[in-house]
């Protein structure tokens, strides 16, 4: 992904690492690599479990091991550029191997989106219509809303890449990133990119905000059915299982929300806190994901208990 472009008709493009920090780099890789790690081992343990526990095999984690799926991709998508500037000082990328990772980070967010809608579409039906739910919620359904997130992800922003291969880029090509970030590239670009800049934003629009706007209703929903219930056994069950997805749609969507106002309405921000944003936008969230139901979710410590053979000890206690 990082090597230079040979071919003179193509740009390359710079990354930066942290400005005004260059020759701590080496340092600052050793907490960066840290992160990675225990993002991918989280990760990567979440999908044992639901694959491997039988109490894990229902409709809400099958969407949660396709949400830590879809942070592995962002994770391996951003790690090599990451790491590459930290530990061997390589800032330059050609624009196919650019091209290529802005479309795998970019679909892979709106994946991401579309399963936490997914998530909330669940919740919604096993506390508003809990006799219905093995009948909603089967297996062919699940497979259809994670198939849905994909293909609109990747429909929406597969013409991304071709707007900017139309465009020549002059000047020098500096990214604000340490990745390939779509707003950031068209910044770049020379001509016209307002039918680009407006696509941008539609997409956006049909994915984010969209998406937003229904896990919003879907939990305004969720309360008014439990305020009308009463608060019961059952209920602070439902609503703690709510209160991890909310958890991780706000990992999710603070980030990003900040990031897009950072670019569209700020135009002589610290390019530090540009890095800073943009490292936590793709990096703090698969991190963070894997914590947050580790903690929340009984069913998942169950099963990590089970799995470390922590479960004798605790009942020897």
């Amino acid at each position: 992904m990082l090597a230079l472009n040979t071919t003179s008709t193509w740009p390359t493009f710079s990354f930066i690492g942290i400005p005004g920090l260059e020759a701590a780099h080496m340092w600052i890789s050793i907490p960066f690599c840290l992160l990675y790690l225990v993002a991918l081992a989280g990760n990567i343990l979440l999908l044992m479990l639901v694959r491997t526990e039988q109490n894990l095999h229902e409709p809400q984690f099958y969407f949660l091991a396709i949400l830590a799926l879809t942070d592995l991709g962002l994770s391996l998508s951003t790690m090599p550029s990451v790491l590459a500037i930290f530990w061997f000082d390589v800032h330059q990328v050609g624009l196919n191997a650019c091209l290529a990772q802005m479309f795998f980070i970019h679909t892979l967010s709106s994946v991401e989106s579309g399963i936490l809608v997914a998530m909330a579409f669940d919740r919604l039906v096993a506390i508003c219509a809990p006799l219905s739910y093995t009948r909603i919620l089967t297996h062919c359904t699940v497979a259809c809303l994670s198939g849905a997130a994909l293909l609109r992800g990747a429909t929406l922003l597969a013409p991304l890449p071709f707007f900017l291969r139309t465009f020549p880029f002059c000047g020098t090509n500096v990214l604000s990133h340490s990745y390939c970030y779509y707003p950031d590239m068209l910044n770049l670009a020379c001509g016209d990119v307002t039918f680009s800049s407006i696509y941008g934003l539609i997409c956006v629009l049909c994915t984010f905000a969209l998406d937003a706007l229904f896990i919003l209703a879907s939990y305004m929903k969720i309360l008014g059915t439990v305020m009308k219930l009463g608060i019961q056994d059952g209920n602070w069950k439902s609503l703690h299982t709510c209160a991890c997805h909310l958890c991780t749609v706000l990992v999710f969507y603070l980030p990003l929300i900040s990031l897009a106002v950072l670019h569209r309405y700020t135009q002589e921000t610290s390019p530090i806190l540009y890095t800073s944003m943009s490292n936590a936008y793709l990096l703090m969230t698969p991190l963070l994901n894997p914590l947050v139901y580790s903690l929340k979710s009984r069913q998942i410590q169950t099963a990590l208990r089970k799995r470390f053979g922590v479960q004798r000890v605790v009942a020897g206690e």
